[in-house]
Parts: structure tokens; C-alpha cells; sequence
């Protein structure tokens, strides 16, 4: 286990044990969380341990490993189905703990961009849905194949399986002609209710928690048991493009709802680490509603410009 006692205060033999123990507990999570869609770890305690993996690499730079969790993404691809090399690696996301670390974000990417630390810097925020991340090829309108993130190189063909999901169109009218469209495979709270219900009058086992159920429905080598689970799909990003959807992020994103993806309600534009931190909080007040809220718009809806001053039962923006 990892010790109590703060980084710092370690010497290079205890920090060389440490991050041998947190290399075998943290892979295995990895393996257990996206390899196996069955974790034994819980998010909170793996993100503490992460965190920790990466500040005792920070003081001891010399005794990182070859095999170190920061450089993992995701898990080797299971055996039984085809492979697929990405043509962008498909990364995961950081982790922010503090109000502090969001201004640290901030800081660095006007650094990296050589902007004014003084100057507004436009920027996106939205809900991190808890699914599966998919990769979807289109080549002239038409989808080519769905894969996995894998280890971020090499991801799953789960194509027969996506082709099942309602909210991945299988033809596309006015996108470039190549386009990857990445997002999210999930699966609703009242989906997950009622399929543990089925579960339990078939005797079946239940699953545990919807995100394991999504990655364990659409990663099935019979497609035909992922069309009989309730299976959705938000597309937040891209990969590979012929040619770009839009001068910003927004305008991308809005590229992809008017080609027929589900893209965020809550998707908001910021410009200040105080407009995020506030955006982040208001969401949390609307969390335990965000199911039905997200659902009642989820086909088509005018892109948001909300007030971010939105209560827990505001209406948000209009749908059509």
C-alpha cells in the first residue's frame, strides 16, 4: 500500500519500493477497469494512487519505470477480436483534484500557446460521460469500421457491434471524406435499472455499475446480444479529417450534431478558470437529474449559449 507520509519526506529506497507496488496495483486496475470491464478498484482510490505514482516520479525522476502507469492509456486489446491500428493515437484524459490544479491547467496551456497570462483564453468545458470511448471511420459518408481505444495504438474492431447503436449513423450527408468521430458508448441510469431487472428475472448476474455494463455490451463477439442492450452514444471529438469541421472546438462540435451525432446539452464556452470552476459546481447541483435533462434533448437541439447562473431545476435552453 502506499505509505501516509507526504512525498517529500521520502528517501530513494522508499520511493523506489513505492512505485514498484504502485506499478503492479495500477495496471492490474487498468487491466481489471478497461481490459476486463470488471474493476475492483474504485475511481476515487485509483485516481489518489495515480496521483501519487506521478509526484514521487516528479522528485525522483531517475526511478520511473519502463513500465510506469503515467505512460499507460487504457489495456491491451482483448483476444477474439480483429484489430485495428489508429491513425491519431486516441489519448485519455488528466485528472484535476483541486481548484488549484485548474488554474495550473490554465497556466500551462497559455504558456504552451505563448498567450499573456493576464489575457482571456476561450475554452470548452462539458460532462465527462463514464462509457466506453469508440472511434468511429467514415470514408464518403459511409462508416468503415468502430474501434476501441485499446492502449491507445491498437483498439478493438467492434464495427457488426456498433452498427447495432441507434445514435451512430451508419451513412453521413456533407461530411469530409474522411472523418473519425470520437466519443463516448454509455449506457442511461434508467437503462441500466431496467437491464439489471432483466438481468435478475432471467438469473442472470446483475451488473455493477452502467459504465461496466456499456463496455461489456458493446464489447461482445456476438453482435447481436449489443442490439438487445439499451446502448448510447455522445460524440465529443475527432481524430483523422479530410478536412476540418469547424475554426474551434464549438464550432466542430456543432459540425457533429448537424451531421446526426448526440453531442452534450451542457456543453458550455468559457473564458476564465473562474467561468469553469462555476460551470463544474452548476453541474454538480444538476448531477442527480443530468439523466433525465440529457435524454429530453438528446436527438436535436439549437447549440447552448445558457446562463451558467442555471439553478437545479432551470430549464436548459430549448430543445427542437
Amino acid at each position: 500500500m502506499p505509505q501516509s507520509r507526504p512525498v517529500s519526506d521520502l528517501t530513494e529506497d522508499q520511493a523506489h519500493s513505492e512505485l514498484e507496488w504502485l506499478a503492479v496495483a495500477l495496471n492490474k486496475a487498468n487491466s481489471d477497469y478497461h481490459g476486463e470491464d470488471m474493476p475492483l478498484l474504485d475511481d476515487a482510490t485509483f485516481d489518489r494512487w495515480k496521483k501519487r505514482n506521478c509526484e514521487i516520479e516528479t522528485l525522483f525522476p531517475s526511478l520511473k519505470r519502463a513500465d510506469s502507469p503515467s505512460n499507460q492509456v487504457g489495456s491491451r486489446p482483448k483476444d477474439g477480436f480483429g484489430k485495428i491500428r489508429h491513425s491519431q493515437r486516441m489519448l485519455s484524459l488528466g485528472n484535476a483534484f483541486s481548484d488549484g490544479d485548474v488554474e495550473d491547467f490554465v497556466a500551462r496551456i497559455k504558456k504552451f500557446l505563448s498567450i499573456s497570462p493576464k489575457l482571456a483564453l476561450r475554452m470548452t468545458a462539458e460532462p465527462k460521460i463514464d462509457g466506453l470511448s469508440l472511434a468511429i471511420r467514415y470514408e464518403q459518408g459511409r462508416l468503415v469500421y468502430a474501434v476501441t481505444r485499446g492502449d491507445g495504438e491498437v483498439g478493438e474492431d467492434v464495427t457488426a457491434n456498433a452498427k447495432t447503436i441507434s445514435d451512430i449513423p451508419l451513412v453521413l450527408s456533407g461530411a469530409p471524406d474522411v472523418l473519425e468521430v470520437r466519443g463516448e458508448v454509455y449506457m442511461a441510469h434508467a437503462d441500466f435499472a431496467a437491464l439489471n431487472d432483466a438481468q435478475a428475472l432471467a438469473g442472470h448476474n446483475s451488473f455493477s455499475n452502467p459504465r461496466n455494463a456499456a463496455a461489456g455490451s458493446l464489447r461482445q463477439l456476438d453482435a447481436k446480444i449489443t442490439e438487445a442492450r439499451p446502448l448510447l452514444f455522445f460524440a465529443y471529438a475527432w481524430g483523422e479529417v479530410s478536412e476540418p469541421l469547424g475554426a474551434t472546438q464549438s464550432e466542430a462540435v456543432r459540425r457533429l450534431n448537424k451531421l446526426g451525432f448526440t453531442t452534450n446539452l451542457l456543453f458550455a464556452e468559457c473564458e476564465t478558470t473562474t467561468e469553469l470552476l462555476h460551470h463544474y459546481r452548476k453541474i454538480e447541483l444538476v448531477r442527480s437529474d443530468l439523466g433525465s435533462i440529457l435524454m429530453a434533448c438528446s436527438t436535436s437541439y439549437d447549440f447552448l449559449q445558457y446562463d451558467l447562473a442555471f439553478g437545479p431545476h432551470t430549464p436548459l435552453g430549448h430543445c427542437t
